[in-house]
C-alpha cells in the first residue's frame, strides 16, 4: 500500500459520496411523499451498473494505471454506494466456481439478515 493508493481511495470516496447525496436527494425530491426510499435505490441500482461495466472494462482491456482503478472501483463507486461494493463481492465469489454458489448466497443473505439485526439492536440500544 502506498500514499498515492491512500490518496486515489480519498479522492474517490469523496467524489462518490457527494454524488451518492446529490443524486439520492434529487431522486427522492421527485416522489416526495413516498414511504420507499427511490432515491437510496436508484443510487444503490445505478452503483451496481456503474462497478460492473468498471471491472467488465478492466477485465477485459488493459487501460487506466492502478491508482486510477482504485480511485474509480474502491474510492468512487465505495463512497457513492457500499452496496455496489457488496453486490461485487458476492458476485466474485459466485464466480469463482460451483461449489461458491453457497458460500455466495450465505454471505447475501447473512450480511443482510445480520445487518438488520445489528441495526435493530444498536436502536434499540439508544432507546
Amino acid at each position: 500500500m502506498t500514499w498515492s493508493n491512500i490518496v486515489a481511495v480519498f479522492i474517490g470516496s469523496g467524489l462518490g459520496g457527494v454524488c451518492r447525496f446529490l443524486c439520492s436527494r434529487w431522486i427522492q425530491s421527485l416522489a416526495p411523499q413516498a414511504l420507499f426510499p427511490w432515491g437510496t435505490f436508484a443510487v444503490n441500482v445505478a452503483g451496481c451498473f456503474v462497478i460492473g461495466l468498471l471491472y467488465g472494462i478492466f477485465d477485459r482491456y488493459s487501460v487506466l494505471n492502478p491508482e486510477m482503478r482504485l480511485l474509480l472501483i474502491v474510492g468512487f463507486c465505495g463512497g457513492f454506494t457500499t452496496f455496489s461494493t457488496f453486490i461485487n463481492e458476492s458476485y466474485q465469489i459466485f464466480s469463482g466456481s460451483a461449489q461458491h454458489t453457497m458460500l455466495a448466497l450465505g454471505y447475501l443473505l447473512a450480511s443482510i439478515a445480520v445487518g438488520f439485526i445489528m441495526l435493530y439492536a444498536g436502536h434499540k440500544f439508544i432507546h
